[in-house]
């Protein structure tokens, strides 16, 4: 940074990106260095990294919040769920926020509270609080409007929820699971404690938001390019119960996750019960740097509206490269390894899907008599209609 302008230059902000891709090359496992597909696959786990992290570079003001994308099919680090909307907006710490907007009628749209940016620190730090939008009333427009603030201000009749002290981000998820066909929130943020006009942003704040890019470029992309490695050794075509609590993940949702890895010729069938009170469930793949797999343009995700339950009330599903034409399919879309992940979400009940490796050829055998069965045009067709469902969800 130049010490006379105190301007952080292009040139520098070229400079210190330049180190990462060494970085990265040393984070990946050592059987995929030499790959030069996942070599290719890195350089793009990096571009997603920076486009996350410029978004906040251009638009963040603490005293002026706005949310904007954290996590999705564009910017696909942390391993996104397919059927979540990730947006966070930067505060400052003990200032006063209302958040006005319709709650439309999505499964879940939850806020957390964080403290220390794991973009910022490169930890990973369980959330503050959480703040359910279901619990907020409606206006007779249906529409919320709720201030979150350290205390509740005098004159303020509505909504309050209270702001943790050390909160500095706010992050929401929005939950939908019949893409394309939900109401899906629109809502804004005004900071009540400060001018309402921006104006513009100074030299200093201009300078710090472009020279912390390298360091958060760094943190979301090598978070996790090392980590479907790390579950092959002793979760190889198995699922375990993993606990997320510590990385800001919601309240009341549990996970189950194991690397797969199959030949074209093989599946895996994973069958589990469904707990009979529960606020939604899903099954996802990634593959081997812990990107989750295309969802828009291929059935890599089910959740608990979009798959078929068996009459048993047993959730069976198909892992393969190759259709088995069942309904319950979860294509790996080109990826022989990677990683299986399942959620839970509001239930006491936490159960473990079963999981077993058998031919493709072989699959309909091991499955229930009452198995939906898809053809390859309906197949053709179920995918056509996924993808203009995911397009015409949020994602800027």
């Amino acid at each position: 940074m130049s010490d006379e302008q105190s301007v952080y230059e292009w040139e520098q902000l070229l400079d210190d990106l330049r180190p990462l891709g060494e970085q990265m090359r040393q984070r990946l496992p050592e059987r995929l260095r030499a790959d030069p597909h996942v070599r290719q696959e890195s350089v793009r786990l990096l571009l997603m990294g920076l486009l996350r992290t410029t978004n906040d570079a251009i638009i963040h003001d603490r005293e002026h919040p706005m949310f904007v994308p954290e996590l999705n099919i564009v910017q696909n680090i942390f391993q996104p769920n397919s059927d979540t909307i990730y947006k966070a907006a930067l505060i400052g710490k003990g200032g006063s926020y209302r958040l006005h907007g319709e709650r439309g009628d999505v499964r879940l749209m939850v806020l957390a509270q964080l403290g220390p940016d794991t973009l910022r620190t490169g930890q990973h730090h369980p959330a503050l609080d959480t703040n359910d939008f279901k619990m907020l009333p409606l206006d007779a427009d249906g529409r919320f409007d709720v201030v979150i603030s350290p205390e509740k201000p005098a004159d303020w009749q509505g909504a309050w929820w209270p702001l943790h002290p050390e909160c500095e981000k706010f992050m929401l998820r929005i939950v939908g699971c019949r893409w394309g066909d939900e109401r899906e929130p629109r809502f804004g943020i005004d900071r009540l404690d400060t001018p309402a006009p921006k104006g513009r942003p100074s030299l200093a704040q201009l300078a710090m938001r472009f020279a912390e890019i390298p360091f958060t470029t760094r943190t979301c992309a090598l978070a996790f390019p090392d980590k479907v490695e790390k579950m092959r050794e002793t979760l190889l075509n198995q699922l375990q119960v993993v606990d997320f609590s510590q990385m800001s993940g919601l309240q009341r949702q549990s996970y189950y996750e194991g690397a797969y890895d199959l030949a074209e010729d093989e599946a895996l069938i994973t069958e589990v019960a469904i707990p009979d009170d529960v606020g939604y469930w899903s099954l996802i793949l990634t593959n081997e740097l812990y990107e989750t797999t295309d969802w828009y343009n291929n059935q890599s995700s089910l959740n608990d509206t979009q798959a078929v339950v068996d009459g048993d009330r047993v959730f069976r599903a198909v892992i393969s490269a190759r259709d088995p034409g069942v309904h319950n399919w979860l294509d790996t879309a080109g990826y022989p390894r990677g990683a299986i992940q399942g959620r839970w979400f509001d239930t006491d009940q936490r159960p473990t899907p079963t999981i077993k490796k058998v031919k493709v050829d072989e699959v309909l055998s091991h499955l229930s008599p009452d198995t939906r069965k898809v053809s390859p045009e309906e197949r053709d067709a179920m995918l056509r209609r996924r993808r203009i469902n995911g397009h015409m969800r949020t994602l800027w």
